[in-house]
């Protein structure tokens, strides 16, 4: 019961949340950028990597740094009781880094295999650390301070952006807005106090004009020297406009008024060398708000609006030495929850110091990819079913022009298959056909009001049925003459 509570508790608010966001939406009006976005949303099953220095001390990423009292996020390790010594130590870091086993065609051919047709990496964390060669600063993979610098594929974003793209995949770059090593956004002079700037901005403007500078730049770089980008994933609210900060929200209320990235400036420029590129200023309504992302939950509804479930294949977003993956099955009925609603799955694999996954990412990854293999047809460039009936006890609906599909989300412990399955409030109009995906023979049908009644093959064990996890009725609908 109480983990129940604490689901119900955990995912109410990315409901509500994602609801309100909604409402405020901003479709784009550039016609490249409504393009690429009908495409994004086509595409349905998405990577992200979450990657950098504090995988070699497997603790969650740059938020130890972060002055608050948030249990999530406490400090360990030798330096742990002495901030100042503990970042000093954090940072590094970047002389022991040394993933010599990157290998990006590896993960590339394993997304693919597994039905993923997108990817967003991170270029940046919120602790600085940039993981592209740029020319702002010294923090990063390719200084000679770091040990992979001397590796050929040194520039990890543009190996894996490259790599990625050659596999006819959209890529991304995710990017933190806010920069924890800059010194004009933590200045040294003053010690920082949380997640803001930690100095008066209407007193030293000129210091945060600066660091607006610094962000623009990196951007820069990012959108030309690095092949073609689909997508800037900005990362970092609190980053944000004054008129945007709602103060009844708790984590809103130190937002200093100023403390915005001038994303106007950013997406010129953005549009400018990389024309349709979506803009994903996250959880800032407006036009750079392409489209939301609910962060480990998946609204109750669908929000009618582009959006995305970002998601980790673990417990962390960051490396951890013994990661709780969860199954295939749990990841596979995430998936068609999402899409029945209309939106994306973006789920994230973290690398390890080495440049690795871990093992047991690859054997999920085949086994979604092996049910993708066989009922992808109910996932790729599908909406919510047009009588808006998303979801029938545990069984979720997408639809494709006159072809509904109804996923059979399968219990862990059911032994055999139903002798029928009842799709309420669905009657198929005569000369329509439904089949098992995965299975040629039709199956039988009859309309009983105004349900629909299937007769699912012999009773036999889940595994010698097309697929496991959950099985996926087609149904091409012969349309109404009306």
């Amino acid at each position: 019961m109480f983990k129940i509570r604490f689901l119900i508790a955990l995912l109410l608010p990315i409901s509500v949340a994602a609801q309100h966001h909604a409402r405020l939406y901003v479709p784009p009006t550039d016609a490249l950028v409504q393009k690429n976005l009908s495409e994004w949303q086509d595409l349905k099953f998405g990577l992200l990597m979450h990657w950098g220095t504090y995988s070699q001390w497997g603790i969650v990423e740059s938020w130890s740094l972060c002055p608050e009292d948030e249990g999530w996020c406490e400090r360990r390790g030798p330096h742990a009781a002495d901030w100042y010594a503990y970042k000093i130590a954090y940072e590094n870091l970047q002389t022991t880094f040394n993933p010599v086993l990157f290998d990006p065609a590896k993960w590339a051919d394993a997304a693919r295999a597994a039905g993923m047709r997108y990817m967003v990496f991170t270029t940046k964390h919120h602790d600085g650390f940039c993981m592209f060669d740029t020319r702002q600063t010294d923090y990063k993979i390719t200084d000679p301070r770091c040990p992979f610098s001397r590796n050929p594929r040194a520039n990890v974003a543009r190996e894996i952006f490259d790599t990625f793209r050659n596999q006819g995949f959209k890529v991304g770059a995710y990017f933190s807005k806010p920069d924890w090593h800059n010194p004009d956004f933590w200045w040294p002079y003053f010690p920082p106090k949380d997640r803001n700037i930690n100095y008066d901005l209407k007193k030293y403007p000129e210091r945060y004009q600066r660091f607006r500078d610094f962000t623009f730049k990196q951007l820069e770089e990012l959108c030309t020297d690095y092949g073609r980008l689909d997508l800037l994933w900005l990362d970092g609210a609190w980053v944000r406009p004054a008129a945007t900060i709602d103060r009844s929200e708790s984590w809103q209320r130190g937002i200093p008024e100023g403390q915005d990235a001038d994303m106007p400036r950013i997406a010129a420029m953005a549009r400018q060398r990389q024309p349709g590129i979506m803009v994903v200023d996250r959880w800032i309504p407006g036009e750079f708000e392409n489209y939301l992302t609910p962060e480990q939950g998946i609204p109750a509804e669908p929000l009618g609006v582009p959006w995305e479930t970002c998601m980790t294949m673990g417990d962390s977003w960051s490396f951890v030495p013994k990661e709780n993956y969860k199954s295939p099955r749990r990841l596979v009925h995430a998936l068609c929850d999402v899409v029945s609603k209309g939106g994306n799955l973006l789920l994230n694999i973290a690398p390890g110091p080495d440049g690795a996954w871990h093992p047991e990412a690859y054997d999920c990854l085949q086994d979604i990819g092996a049910w993708m293999a066989v009922n992808s047809a109910a996932i790729y460039g599908t909406k919510t079913p047009e009588n808006g009936v998303f979801r029938q006890d545990n069984i979720a609906f997408t639809q494709k022009g006159n072809t509904l599909y109804a996923l059979y989300l399968m219990d862990e412990k059911a032994e055999n298959t139903p002798g029928e399955i009842v799709l309420k409030n669905v009657c198929p109009r005569k000369g329509s056909t439904v089949r098992l995906l995965g299975q040629d023979k039709p199956l039988k049908w009859t309309c009983a009001g105004t349900d629909v009644r299937i007769q699912m093959p012999p009773s036999r064990k889940p595994t010698t049925m097309p697929t496991d996890f959950a099985w996926v009725l087609e149904l091409t609908l012969v349309p109404s003459r009306d």
